[in-house]
Order: C-alpha cells, then structure tokens, then sequence
C-alpha cells in the first residue's frame, strides 16, 4: 500500500508507483467521449493513486473501496479537500466483493481497476491496530473491524497449523522452531501484545540468522496479517471478477507486496492473456481476451525506493482487455 515515512499528515502522503499507475490506467479512463468512464480503486487506502487518477482524467469518476471504516473516512476527506467529493462514491467492502461494489456504485462494467495489496500507512502508523513489531502493541491486525485477531490465530492455532502458515504467507525458514515456541508460551499465558511475541521470535531464531534480512519478527507479523485479513484467497477471488467486468479497452492495474501475492496475480493474468493451442493446427488461432502491459513484475525505482523505504517490496503487474 501508500508509504507515509514521514507520519499521518496529508503532506507526507506519498502512494507507490504513482505515475506508473497514472501512465498505465489514464489510457482506459479517457473514452469515445472522454467522459462518463470508471476508476475502481479497490484499496483506496488515503485516497492518493485515486486523487491523481482524476486529476489526469477530468471526465472520470471513481468507486473507492476500502475494508477500514476510519481509512474510508479519511481518504474521503481528503479527496473533498481537493475538490474531489462529487467524482468519487465510497464503499465499505473487501475488494473481492465485486459484485456488492458495483451494485453500491450503480454500474455493470467498469474502466480501470487499481489494487494496491497490503497494509496501509495508515494501520501501520495507529499502534491500536497491532501491525507493527517495532512498538508492544495490541496483537489485532485486522483491516477492518470484524473477524478473528491476530491474538486469536496464534492462541487457538494448533503447532503444525502455524507453522504452515508462516511457510506460505511468509517463506519463513524457522517456521517449525518458532512455531513450537508459540504454542509452549501460549500455554503459560495467552498471547495479547506484540512485545512478548517478539521476544519469543528472537530466542527462537538463531543469533546468525537475526544478523541478516531485517528484523526477525517481520516474516511471522506479515504471515499473521495475512491469515487473520484472508488476503491470498481474497485476491484470487477478486482478480477473475474483477477482469470479467472490464469493458473492452479496460485495464487493470496490481502492486503486490510479496511473493505470495505476485505469484497469484501472475498465474490470474496468464490464464487470461495465453492461448493454449496445438502445434499445426491449418488456422490462426484467436488470440487470448487480455494482452499484458508489463513483461514481468516491474519494480519501484531506486530514487522512490530511497525516499520510501515501504516501496522496496512492490511488484507492479497489469493487463488491458482487448477490443472486439
């Protein structure tokens, strides 16, 4: 999601891969008539990639979607600032509820969708919401207000359930090791706050290892908001839906955060954009319904990467659905 190194203040407010997104999506958002064509900002986080998108395409309108009621409301108040209120409809939902969306919205089809995965600056900044290893905060995580917590996973989990789950959310190595150390901690006294889990991941991660790749805790905390959030299955949900509701000429546009995410988004964007034909045949095969606008996973330049330190992850995929 939007990097914020410098605190809340709209001032600071800095989205990833900005002018990519706007380089990528404006194309679809400027129609026969430059008019009437829709943005679809699945995770709208503080509203910044929105504010631009419109600010590139005068005769759009956007549908900002956002799980955090209090992100909701402050990405609204920051687009009214700017003048924008009247082109944007907000919607409470999880981006993979498409359907819900576009009914809230009142449309069928859409022109350009953004889905820009992950936690926002803003959870991370609020030390009631528990996603940062860098302060003893609640043990929550969730992007919305609904839901098991990250405390809950972690005390009801059985010894092989978590360890799986920090393997796949998070290619942790000492999966197993730390693991077991939840399970024989917990059963002393039940998991509440983050300092006490981070302790734990230190003692169980061997000092060599801690010497390298960041902080040790990161891997279980990413692991953790992704299990209690359900951000895997939801984005594989949410990206064959929303493809099928792309007008012709429509784009859209993913940044993933992690290998889990990117792996997702790429297997989705190659089911629709290759044909598997075989050899010989005496016609030309019809060619797939979406067409690739990046080779590969493009990544933020260094010169973003120095000024925000969150963008170093973000892995940028995205597809145009062709026209008849």
């Amino acid at each position: 999601m939007e990097p914020n190194p410098g605190g809340t203040g709209e001032a600071s407010h800095v989205p990833v891969l900005l002018q990519r997104c706007v380089d990528l999506l404006v194309p679809a958002l400027h129609g026969p008539a430059a008019t009437g064509t829709v943005l679809v900002d699945g995770t709208l986080g503080l509203g910044g990639h929105t504010a631009a998108l419109l600010a590139a395409a005068p005769g759009a309108r956007a549908v900002g979607v956002d799980r955090d009621p209090l992100a909701l409301a402050e990405a609204g108040r920051r687009l009214a600032r700017r003048g924008l209120a009247d082109r944007v409809t907000l919607v409470q939902a999880v981006h993979d509820e498409v359907d819900r969306v576009c009914g809230a919205a009142g449309v069928d089809e859409v022109d350009a969708v953004l889905l820009d995965l992950g936690v926002s600056s803003m959870q991370l900044d609020l030390d009631e919401r528990g996603f940062s290893y860098a302060r003893d905060t609640p043990l929550d995580m969730r992007m919305g207000t609904t839901g098991p917590t990250a405390a809950d996973v972690l005390n009801t989990y059985d010894e092989r359930r978590l360890a799986r789950m920090m393997r796949t959310h998070a290619d942790e190595r000492f999966a197993d090791r730390i693991a077991r150390a939840v399970v024989a901690e917990r059963d002393r006294e039940p998991f509440t706050t983050s300092g006490r889990l981070v302790e734990l991941v230190y003692a169980a991660v061997p000092a060599a290892a801690r010497r390298t790749g960041g902080h040790p805790a990161k891997r279980l905390f990413q692991a953790l908001r992704i299990e209690v959030n359900d951000e895997i299955a939801g984005l594989e949900r949410a990206l064959p839906a929303w493809l099928d509701r792309l007008r012709p000429g429509g784009r859209l546009v993913v940044l993933s955060y992690h290998s889990g995410e990117d792996r997702v988004t790429k297997r989705a964007f190659a089911r629709v954009t290759t044909v598997d034909v075989p050899p010989g045949l005496p016609v030309e095969p019809t060619p797939a319904p979406y067409e690739l606008l990046v080779r590969g996973a493009e990544k933020a330049p260094v010169h973003e990467v120095d000024r925000n330190p969150r963008a170093a992850s973000v892995r940028l995929r995205a597809v145009e659905r062709r026209r008849p």
